[in-house]
């Protein structure tokens, strides 16, 4: 493909247009017009609730999650990315009557258990849930983490994983042969990894009613691009939102959350100023270098390939420029090599939203050869993505 010919990103699924599309997983919050979709972390006293919330959405470094005090009533986080979500973080006795809320109201159901636990209680309190959500609502997403995976040897961890999934089972079809049937999802987890963000992952892709758009983008991206994987990932809590076609393997997952982590950490530290000449720190974006470059919405300059001086606009700023497109606006790029040795790889970051970023695996000869290519390309992937952002923000009246 020629950089002068224009990447085939108009259509992007066979479905239903989401322009027309019914809206999905959301009801209205006490706090905001927006309709947020929410999600219950249940589980029992210290299964570790709370630092599944904190360490995804607050940063919080693992080794501090031993020091959280412990949750007495419910706690409501309201989580905007790629949807607004709303995350109830919920004491230990909860039930189903004094919840508060029907379970009509809720998407997915995350519950957590210590694998360290004597399961009898915590398995008895998950079948009390999914009995009660499967009266009131059959579409429910029905999620189990097997927490603190790290205090258990491998062959441990896995016997121990094995068992909760099979006692769960054993439990369910004693009260009915109906919940064989049952769609439950369990997934090994830890603070300490990236196993968290894995799965935590895997529970949004069900909620984003977007998804096969978003994942048709990155498909014609990686095609155009010559890129063997790319990820969109939450800029805040390393959650991909999407990702192509190809399998995704933990390995790769886990140096796109890495690199990712590396340049949240630095980007507070460059600071951008704005036209009344005072400083503002600039919030997770990357560092400039020699690899780095910033990237105008226009697709003329984009496909020249023409870099920019590193001055990076705000968070604020960018988010009220993108809803002006005839605005210029700047788009923070990065690039590491991660084999030196020929042909190489090279793994690309290009800010795409205030929220979402696209992480992309190159082969560095690609990188470096057709540079202007696979910027012209991010144009038509960013225009593609904030379209399908708009939408859904309109569609859950937040527009």
């Amino acid at each position: 493909m020629s950089a002068a010919a224009h990447p085939s990103y108009s259509t992007t699924s066979t479905s239903t247009p989401i322009s027309h599309r019914q809206r999905l997983n959301g009801h209205r919050s006490s706090s905001g017009d927006v309709a947020r979709t929410k999600i219950l972390l249940l589980g029992l006293r210290r299964a570790g609730k709370t630092s599944v919330q904190q360490v995804l959405f607050n940063n919080l470094p693992p080794k501090q999650t031993f020091y959280l005090e412990t949750t007495i009533r419910i706690v409501k986080h309201a989580v905007d990315t790629v949807i607004p979500l709303e995350i109830w973080d919920c004491p230990g006795n909860v039930t189903v009557e004094t919840l508060g809320i029907p379970l009509s109201q809720i998407s997915t159901i995350i519950f957590v258990i210590d694998i360290r636990d004597l399961y009898n209680q915590p398995i008895s309190k998950l079948v009390e849930f999914i009995v009660a959500a499967d009266q009131e609502n059959p579409n429910i997403g029905l999620e189990v983490f097997v927490h603190k995976a790290e205090k258990l040897q491998d062959d441990d961890k896995i016997e121990s994983f094995r068992q909760i999934q099979e006692r769960v089972s054993d439990r369910l079809l004693d009260i009915s042969p109906d919940y064989e049937q049952i769609q439950l999802n369990f997934h090994l987890t830890s603070v300490y990894d990236h196993s968290l963000h894995e799965a935590f992952s895997r529970v949004l892709h069900k909620l984003v009613p977007t998804l096969p758009y978003l994942e048709e983008l990155l498909n014609v991206f990686c095609a155009n691009s010559q890129s063997p994987k790319a990820f969109l990932f939450d800029i805040r809590s390393r959650l991909y939102i999407a990702t192509d076609a190809s399998p995704v393997d933990s390995a790769t997952h886990n140096l796109c959350c890495d690199y990712l982590l590396m340049l949240n950490s630095f980007g507070p530290l460059y600071k951008s100023i704005g036209p009344g000449r005072q400083r503002q720190v600039s919030p997770l974006t990357p560092p400039p270098s020699a690899s780095s470059s910033t990237l105008r919405s226009s697709p003329s300059l984009s496909s020249s390939g023409k870099t920019s001086p590193p001055t990076t606009p705000t968070a604020s700023t960018r988010d009220t420029a993108s809803r002006k497109h005839g605005k210029e606006l700047f788009y923070p790029s990065a690039a590491t090599s991660l084999h030196p040795a020929t042909p190489g790889t090279t793994l690309t970051y290009h800010l795409i939203t205030p929220y979402l970023a696209l992480l992309a695996l190159l082969p560095t000869n690609v990188y470096e050869g057709r540079r202007g290519l696979l910027e012209y390309n991010v144009v038509f992937f960013r225009e593609g993505v904030q379209e399908v952002c708009e939408t859904e923000r309109e569609a859950r009246g937040g527009g």
